[in-house]
């Protein structure tokens, strides 16, 4: 059986949980989340709490049930906590702005590149170095930092790029490095 899949989610107080069929909605302090299912995923709510159950021990059901348990999860923590992603901008000149609702890059192109985060996210830049993403879906949330991340990879050479705080950029020695 999942370990994840039969751990149960507890309900906080203040967030409602609504299953209609497949459809799942979560309303919480910070917003409401709805998500449809897969169909053969047994949903129930018992005793303030959400259980997750499927009907053989199939490979694609057994796949199914940890998955569901924990979007499940995301869903409850999203509309109570929140996520945020943090990233930062190494390189000379490198620096990002908030114009807007927009938030622009200058990452060493010949032009800023603007990207819109939609009405969903939350951008804010604490420092010209510092880009931070915030709101209640996971999923959206790791795609936008993703997405601003892909504007300049961190290079191997120097370093430089956008990066997720605190990861660590493989560094490669360069031809200064090899001996012969």
């Amino acid at each position: 059986m999942s370990r994840i899949g039969k751990m149960p989610i507890e309900i906080p107080n203040g967030v409602n949980v609504n299953i209609e069929g497949g459809m799942v909605s979560v309303k919480g302090p910070k917003g409401q989340l709805e998500r449809t299912f897969h169909p053969d995923i047994a949903i129930a709510i018992e005793d303030n709490k959400v259980m997750v159950s499927r009907p053989s021990d199939d490979k694609n059901h057994r796949a199914l049930h940890g998955l569901t348990r924990a979007l499940l999860n995301n869903m409850v923590q999203g509309v109570t906590k929140g996520f945020e992603r943090r990233l930062e901008l190494v390189g000379v000149g490198y620096r990002a702005a908030k114009q807007g609702n927009k938030l622009v890059l200058t990452v060493g192109y010949s032009h800023p590149v603007e990207m819109d985060p939609g009405k969903d996210l939350n951008v804010e830049v604490p420092a010209p170095t510092k880009i931070i993403v915030s709101g209640i879906d996971k999923e959206k949330v790791g795609a936008f930092a993703a997405n601003i991340r892909a504007v300049r990879e961190p290079e191997p050479y120097k370093g430089k790029g956008i990066k997720y705080e605190g990861e660590r950029i493989r560094r490669k020695a360069g031809k200064a490095g090899i001996k012969k």
